[in-house]
């Protein structure tokens, strides 16, 4: 199962009223692993940043000036998420609100919002009335967010992916969101995490059973009989 973790940062709130993409970034996982495919590009909005976007995100009009403007970049971006896999978001509908505004305006076909798998509101469901921002989710699952001063889309797409896999139940203490050995062989890389869990106990489990249990355990089953269907499968095994 492929899935594409994907977040965007942009000029204001509302593409209709004009507002733009600044920043795209997105990582690839295959069965709830990571492949180590990314997409990372910043945009040139057309249009001046303004002070208090320029606040939350950092980019400011000098560093976006001389920057691919969507168009350019619409192409790599559409073969990237591909035609299907869901888009993993959190707060689905701003983004995709984002997205396809400027996938209109590139003449490219816009992602249908089916294709949108958003984080914020399986959270609401699993955690009502508490706080479900992307901050407040890694406080919740342990994700170290502490490289997250600013906002920035692959940063936040790769705590968001990790986000995810707690919500969906998946997340181990030990999972780290990096690229397995071998990049695109997303079968191996699951073969390698299936094996790594599967590795052997360095000692072997106690008995569960005393001596008393067992002993009552092997009267009762004498006294079924040689014909017992429990006797006759042990000997079958033994």
């Amino acid at each position: 199962m492929r899935e594409i973790v994907l977040d965007t940062e942009t000029t204001g709130f509302d593409p209709d009223k004009g507002d733009r993409l600044v920043e795209i970034g997105a990582i690839e996982l295959v069965n709830l692993l990571p492949t180590g495919r990314t997409f990372h590009v910043y945009i040139n909005p057309e249009r001046p940043m303004p002070q208090e976007a320029f606040e939350v995100h950092g980019l400011g009009d000098d560093f976006l000036g001389d920057k691919p403007k969507f168009a350019q970049v619409a192409a790599d971006f559409l073969e990237f998420v591909g035609g299907d896999g869901q888009l993993v978001i959190h707060n689905a509908a701003f983004d995709m609100k984002f997205l396809n505004a400027e996938l209109r305006l590139a003449g490219h076909p816009t992602l249908p919002f089916s294709r949108a798998t958003d984080t914020l509101e399986i959270a609401r469901r699993k955690f009502p009335g508490a706080q479900n921002t992307l901050d407040a989710l890694c406080r919740r699952f342990g994700v170290d967010n502490s490289n997250r001063t600013l906002h920035g889309a692959l940063l936040d797409s790769e705590l968001l992916a990790e986000v995810y896999l707690a919500l969906m139940g998946g997340r181990q203490p030990d999972l780290v969101l990096e690229p397995v050995a071998g990049g695109d062989e997303r079968d191996g890389a699951a073969g390698q995490a299936t094996a790594a869990r599967r590795a052997a106990r360095p000692r072997p489990l106690p008995p569960r059973l005393t001596p008393q249990e067992t002993a009552a355990h092997e009267a009762f089953v004498e006294q079924m009989g040689a014909d017992a269907l429990w006797l006759r499968y042990r000997n079958a095994a033994s």
